[in-house]
Protein backbone atom coordinates (compact mmCIF):
# COMPACT_ATOMS: atom_id res chain seq x y z
CA UNK A 1 0.00 0.00 0.00
CA UNK A 2 1.57 3.35 -0.78
CA UNK A 3 2.93 5.79 1.82
CA UNK A 4 1.63 9.59 2.00
CA UNK A 5 2.38 12.56 4.07
CA UNK A 6 -0.62 15.04 4.70
CA UNK A 7 0.72 18.53 5.36
CA UNK A 8 -2.08 20.92 7.06
CA UNK A 9 -2.08 24.09 7.23
CA UNK A 10 -2.37 26.02 10.37
CA UNK A 11 -2.05 23.57 12.79
CA UNK A 12 0.42 23.41 15.78
CA UNK A 13 0.07 22.18 19.17
CA UNK A 14 -2.11 24.94 20.53
CA UNK A 15 -5.12 24.08 18.29
CA UNK A 16 -4.95 20.31 17.86
CA UNK A 17 -3.37 17.40 19.65
CA UNK A 18 -1.31 15.30 17.33
CA UNK A 19 -2.68 12.13 18.89
CA UNK A 20 -6.16 12.76 18.26
CA UNK A 21 -4.89 13.57 14.42
CA UNK A 22 -3.42 10.67 14.37
CA UNK A 23 -6.56 8.93 16.13
CA UNK A 24 -9.22 10.77 13.29
CA UNK A 25 -6.60 9.40 10.69
CA UNK A 26 -7.04 6.45 11.78
CA UNK A 27 -10.83 6.26 11.94
CA UNK A 28 -11.11 7.16 8.36
CA UNK A 29 -9.54 3.58 8.15
CA UNK A 30 -5.86 4.90 7.05
CA UNK A 31 -3.01 2.62 8.73
CA UNK A 32 0.59 2.86 10.16
CA UNK A 33 -0.50 6.56 10.58
CA UNK A 34 2.14 8.54 12.44
CA UNK A 35 2.63 12.51 13.22
CA UNK A 36 6.03 14.51 12.79
CA UNK A 37 6.67 16.98 14.95
CA UNK A 38 3.52 19.25 16.34
CA UNK A 39 2.75 21.43 12.87
CA UNK A 40 0.38 19.28 11.24
CA UNK A 41 2.76 16.60 9.30
CA UNK A 42 0.91 13.02 9.14
CA UNK A 43 2.75 9.64 7.37
CA UNK A 44 -0.45 6.99 6.53
CA UNK A 45 -0.70 4.17 3.98
CA UNK A 46 -3.80 4.69 1.96
CA UNK A 47 -4.67 3.04 -1.36
CA UNK A 48 -3.50 4.40 -4.06
CA UNK A 49 -6.09 7.48 -4.84
CA UNK A 50 -5.44 10.69 -6.18
CA UNK A 51 -4.18 13.91 -4.62
CA UNK A 52 -7.18 15.62 -4.46
CA UNK A 53 -9.17 12.43 -3.28
CA UNK A 54 -7.19 11.89 -0.35
CA UNK A 55 -7.52 15.92 0.45
CA UNK A 56 -11.25 15.95 0.37
CA UNK A 57 -11.10 12.38 2.51
CA UNK A 58 -8.31 14.14 5.15
CA UNK A 59 -11.00 17.24 5.82
CA UNK A 60 -14.19 15.07 5.80
CA UNK A 61 -12.37 13.00 8.75
CA UNK A 62 -11.41 16.21 10.52
CA UNK A 63 -14.55 17.79 10.22
CA UNK A 64 -16.44 14.30 11.62
CA UNK A 65 -13.92 13.67 14.52
CA UNK A 66 -12.61 17.13 15.47
CA UNK A 67 -15.20 19.22 14.27
CA UNK A 68 -12.34 21.49 12.51
CA UNK A 69 -10.81 21.18 9.39
CA UNK A 70 -7.37 21.99 8.49
CA UNK A 71 -6.51 22.61 4.47
CA UNK A 72 -4.73 19.73 3.51
CA UNK A 73 -1.71 18.84 1.07
CA UNK A 74 -1.07 15.55 0.90
CA UNK A 75 2.26 14.33 -1.45
CA UNK A 76 3.30 10.63 -2.05
CA UNK A 77 6.15 9.63 0.33
CA UNK A 78 7.97 8.82 -3.32
CA UNK A 79 7.41 12.34 -4.76
CA UNK A 80 8.99 14.03 -1.41
CA UNK A 81 12.12 11.30 -1.41
CA UNK A 82 12.90 12.15 -5.06
CA UNK A 83 12.20 16.25 -3.96
CA UNK A 84 14.80 15.31 -0.98
CA UNK A 85 17.26 13.54 -3.41
CA UNK A 86 17.43 16.31 -6.51
CA UNK A 87 18.27 18.85 -3.78
CA UNK A 88 17.06 22.12 -5.84
CA UNK A 89 19.19 23.92 -3.60
CA UNK A 90 22.42 23.34 -4.84
CA UNK A 91 21.55 25.19 -8.13
CA UNK A 92 21.78 28.95 -5.78
CA UNK A 93 24.23 30.52 -3.27
CA UNK A 94 22.23 30.04 -0.38
CA UNK A 95 23.46 31.78 2.66
CA UNK A 96 24.51 29.30 5.74
CA UNK A 97 22.26 31.23 7.81
CA UNK A 98 19.07 30.97 5.79
CA UNK A 99 16.55 28.71 6.14
CA UNK A 100 15.12 26.52 3.39
CA UNK A 101 11.55 26.28 2.69
CA UNK A 102 9.21 23.90 0.60
CA UNK A 103 6.22 25.44 -0.39
CA UNK A 104 3.98 22.59 -1.23
CA UNK A 105 1.30 23.84 -3.51
CA UNK A 106 -2.23 22.58 -4.82
CA UNK A 107 -1.52 23.22 -8.43
CA UNK A 108 0.82 24.78 -10.89
CA UNK A 109 0.78 28.35 -11.19
CA UNK A 110 -1.21 29.31 -14.30
CA UNK A 111 0.92 32.13 -15.28
CA UNK A 112 5.19 31.59 -15.64
CA UNK A 113 6.99 33.93 -13.81
CA UNK A 114 10.49 35.53 -13.77
CA UNK A 115 12.34 33.42 -10.88
CA UNK A 116 14.20 34.44 -8.49
CA UNK A 117 12.56 36.99 -6.74
CA UNK A 118 13.71 38.53 -4.01
CA UNK A 119 12.33 41.10 -1.05
CA UNK A 120 13.92 41.82 2.33
CA UNK A 121 16.17 39.06 2.54
CA UNK A 122 14.04 36.47 1.09
CA UNK A 123 14.37 34.70 -2.18
CA UNK A 124 11.82 32.44 -4.02
CA UNK A 125 14.61 30.27 -5.85
CA UNK A 126 12.70 27.90 -7.97
CA UNK A 127 9.26 25.66 -8.77
CA UNK A 128 9.37 22.17 -9.79
CA UNK A 129 6.06 21.17 -10.72
CA UNK A 130 3.97 22.21 -7.57
CA UNK A 131 6.68 23.01 -4.72
CA UNK A 132 8.43 26.06 -4.33
CA UNK A 133 11.84 26.11 -3.22
CA UNK A 134 12.77 29.71 -1.06
CA UNK A 135 15.19 30.84 0.95
CA UNK A 136 15.18 33.87 3.67
CA UNK A 137 17.74 34.53 6.26
CA UNK A 138 15.75 35.59 9.54
CA UNK A 139 15.01 39.23 10.38
CA UNK A 140 13.58 41.46 13.13
CA UNK A 141 10.92 42.28 10.06
CA UNK A 142 9.46 38.55 11.38
CA UNK A 143 7.98 35.92 8.38
CA UNK A 144 8.92 38.32 5.57
CA UNK A 145 8.81 35.25 3.38
CA UNK A 146 5.59 33.91 3.62
CA UNK A 147 3.88 37.92 2.69
CA UNK A 148 6.74 37.15 -0.21
CA UNK A 149 4.99 33.55 -1.33
CA UNK A 150 1.16 34.39 -0.31
CA UNK A 151 1.70 37.80 -2.73
CA UNK A 152 3.09 35.56 -5.66
CA UNK A 153 1.06 32.51 -5.55
CA UNK A 154 -1.98 33.22 -3.05
CA UNK A 155 -2.91 31.02 0.01
CA UNK A 156 -4.11 27.68 -0.93
CA UNK A 157 -0.68 26.26 0.04
CA UNK A 158 1.14 25.23 3.04
CA UNK A 159 5.11 25.90 3.92
CA UNK A 160 7.38 23.74 5.24
CA UNK A 161 11.46 23.90 6.43
CA UNK A 162 13.28 21.73 4.34
CA UNK A 163 14.29 19.82 7.22
CA UNK A 164 10.96 19.19 8.03
CA UNK A 165 10.39 17.24 4.74
CA UNK A 166 12.99 14.96 5.52
CA UNK A 167 11.83 14.09 8.49
CA UNK A 168 8.70 13.40 6.62
CA UNK A 169 10.57 11.09 4.51
CA UNK A 170 12.23 9.26 7.21
CA UNK A 171 9.08 8.72 8.57
CA UNK A 172 7.20 7.04 5.80
CA UNK A 173 10.23 4.95 5.36
CA UNK A 174 11.70 6.76 2.06
CA UNK A 175 16.21 7.54 3.03
CA UNK A 176 17.08 11.58 4.54
CA UNK A 177 20.44 11.72 2.34
CA UNK A 178 20.91 15.60 3.88
CA UNK A 179 21.65 16.70 7.43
Amino acid sequence: MPTYAAFLRGISPLNAKMSELRKCFEAAGYTNVKTVLGSGNVVFQARSKSRSALERQVEAAMQKDLGRVFSTTIRSIDELASLVASDPYKAFKVAPNSKRIVTLLHAKPRSRMKLPIELDGARILCLKGTELFSAYVPSPKGPIFMSLIEKTFGKDLTTRTWDTIGKVVKAGGGQRPFT
